[in-house]
């Protein structure tokens, strides 16, 4: 039977949710083949009157209007369901706006348009958004959501002079905007927010839903609609008698920083401090050290206790005393203004710093979850993302900027292999002469796609990809585009990389200093082998395509299980140092390991170690567990594995920071 007649006899036996079902197939039937304008209008409209799917049937009825079917019919539905109901709301919000900017004393036009008049009608989707209807056009436009969290321009690229930004119909960039341009009064200058709309029109069109009541208090917005762009900027001594000059200079408070600027670690050895030291001393961010993200609980911990005795810093206690019951934002702020290794911000900046974070772990260690073995689809779960997700400090912050620096992930790992097994660093040793037992690295790395995102994780809905290479080889390129994605000026700053230590100092023994770019030619032969590059590389197939790496190791040669059992067969140098690691430990009396990464394996190696005193059973106990491991991994990719979340979802590949090709000082690295 067609799926079609199923739906049918289904819909005809009141079976509504099977039918609902049989009708969404139907449509994606006619999505994937060919379109059937009938039976989408069938099916849609079942949708719509048994209360299924309504977006879906919402999407299909815009569809066929813009493909010009069944308009009569698909009009009167829409205006009476969905329209009409909403009229009302939308008439108030524009007599409230029109209202409102009337008495603004930085806006000259009042001729507003009466409501009828509008050219743009607003059908709401869902809670959060709208689809346009352009009635002069006689077609529906995309969906748009105006609180959508996304600051897609960088509106702070110069700080010469007052902000000036055009046609911005963003409810969320609005609010950004007012939060994080200081005052006039603030800063002895202005600096006032200037808002250019290049139709009186359309903009008349939008007070039907943006809400502007909140933003004209603090009366930071100027108004230009047109040809009023020629008085930009104001000379407001001249025309209204302010002079700014006159205020003394405001210091920034814990509560006006509210735009963080995520520095996330995609795995060891990315190039994170190198990306840290390139923004330490920008003059609008709040920068420190990467720290570990236990320390800066532990730090945040102290800072309360300090507070609550007022003994931590006598800056510090004063600007917390003056806000009442402060919250974990409040003191991971406050310990960013006034820590001695913070680099201090001019408080005449015309804007709010952001708070520049990098949140370390030692590793982002990572397993699969296999949700469903027919269709191989696979559920990314990471103790330290999920410890992120839990931790107040990020998602109590309005405003929200991600980038991921990626190294080539071959050198990015055989670097972390040299860092633990020929690290100058005694502390590491040291613990693992304690008996500290670690993962194999080589399996936490090809477990490890941080660059798969869940594009509805508010964290990563305005994320890009930064390569190592690209900050190192193409400096100026890199880091303009980055400033521009993070909305901030790319400064003087950016051209050197510093410290609280000062100017180009060598972050860690033999280390790169600077823009030095040895780093990125380096392979750390003597830490992996090629079997164990080809098996990374072709696990990450998608990410070298996507970022722009070329293969060295593999080679695009077809993939069987035979291949696979070879190369994982090939990863001795791997096994050499996991074995060197576990017999450091295993020849100490205890053994210490979380208890979260204490996995069956790992316990029955502990307990033939300790029956039989023999830790070289109990270390090819733990070898064949990692091979197979590796094999088992590498299997879901040879069977097309999908990675989604805990919703079913697909993850996505975070998007590249795209460089201007005219500022690249030589060819992009591949």
């Amino acid at each position: 039977m067609k799926v079609i007649e199923m739906a049918r006899k289904l819909a005809e036996y009141q079976e509504v949710k099977e039918a609902q079902q049989a009708y969404i197939l139907v449509l994606q039937e006619c999505q994937q083949k060919e379109p059937n304008p009938e039976l989408e209008m069938e099916a849609a409209s079942y949708l719509f009157f048994s209360k299924g799917n309504y977006q879906i049937a919402f999407s299909t009825f815009v569809s066929l209007y813009n493909r010009g079917h069944f308009q009569e019919e698909i009009w009167n539905l829409m205006t009476q369901a969905v329209y009409l109901p909403n009229i009302e709301a939308q008439r108030r919000q524009y007599e409230e706006n029109c209202k409102y900017l009337a008495q603004y004393p930085y806006f000259v036009r009042k001729d507003f348009l009466s409501f009828e008049e509008l050219p743009i009608l607003f059908f709401p989707f869902n809670d959060q958004g709208f689809i346009p209807f352009f009635c002069n056009e006689n077609r529906f436009g995309e969906y748009v959501n105006f609180n959508h969290p996304v600051i897609d321009r960088n509106f702070f690229h110069d700080l010469e002079n007052p902000i000036l930004a055009k046609d911005v119909y963003s409810q969320y960039q609005l609010e950004y905007l007012n939060d994080n341009v200081r005052k006039s009064e603030w800063i002895a200058r202005e600096n006032h927010i200037y808002l250019h709309y290049t139709s009186w029109i359309i903009f008349c069109t939008y007070l039907t839903c943006l809400k502007l009541r909140k933003l004209l208090k603090e009366e930071k917005f100027v108004f230009l609609i047109e040809e009023e762009i020629a008085q930009y900027p104001i000379d407001f001594k001249e025309k209204f008698g302010i002079d700014y000059s006159q205020y003394p200079v405001k210091p920034i408070g814990i509560r006006e920083v509210n735009k963080m600027i995520w520095h996330t670690q995609l795995a060891s050895h990315n190039g994170g401090d190198f990306f840290n030291e390139v923004f330490y001393g920008h003059p609008n961010l709040l920068v420190l050290d990467s720290m570990m993200l236990d320390n800066v609980v532990k730090v945040i911990s102290d800072i309360k206790e300090g507070y609550k005795q007022k003994s931590y810093g006598s800056d510090m206690v004063r600007a917390l005393s003056k806000i009442k019951n402060p919250t974990d934002k409040d003191f991971l702020v406050a310990f960013f203004l006034y820590a001695e290794e913070a680099k201090k911000v001019d408080p005449a900046e015309r804007i709010v710093p952001a708070l520049f974070f990098q949140p370390h772990f030692p590793n982002m260690v990572y397993t699969v979850q296999v949700t469903n073995n027919q269709k191989r689809t696979c559920i990314l779960y990471s103790e330290q993302y999920e410890q992120i997700q839990k931790t107040p400090l990020f998602l109590s912050f309005p405003y929200i900027k991600t980038f991921t620096p990626m190294r080539r992930p071959t050198t990015s790992y055989a670097a972390t292999n040299r860092f633990i097994i020929d690290s100058p660093i005694d502390k590491y040793r040291e613990e693992n002469e304690k008996g500290k037992l670690i993962h194999d690295l080589l399996t936490l790395r090809i477990l490890n796609r941080s660059f798969m995102i869940d594009w509805q994780d508010r964290l990563y809905m305005d994320s890009r990809l930064v390569r190592f290479e690209d900050g190192k080889l193409n400096p100026k390129a890199t880091f303009t585009a980055l400033a521009a994605f993070l909305d901030i000026p790319y400064t003087e700053s950016m051209t050197y990389c510093s410290s609280y230590r000062g100017i180009n100092q060598e972050s860690m023994q033999g280390n790169a200093i600077g823009f030095d770019p040895s780093t990125v030619y380096k392979t750390y032969e003597e830490f992996t082998n090629d079997a164990e590059r080809a098996l990374i590389e072709y696990c990450f197939q998608d990410a070298y395509q996507q970022y722009g790496y070329d293969f060295q190791y593999y080679q695009g040669e077809t993939v069987d299980e035979e291949w696979l059992k070879e190369t994982v067969e090939g990863c001795t140098r791997a096994n050499e140092m996991l074995a060197d690691m576990w017999r450091r430990a295993l020849s100490n009396v205890t053994v210490s390991i979380p208890d979260s990464e204490m996995d069956d394996v790992v316990k029955s190696a502990i307990e033939v170690k300790e029956k039989l005193g023999d830790p070289e059973q109990a270390i090819a106990i733990v070898l064949e567990h990692y091979n197979k491991l590796r094999f088992e991994y590498s299997k879901y990719l040879l069977d097309g594995a999908r990675f989604i979340n805990r919703r079913g979802q697909p993850l996505h590949l975070m998007p590249p920071l795209e460089l201007d090709p005219e500022l690249l000082e030589q060819p992009l690295y591949h």
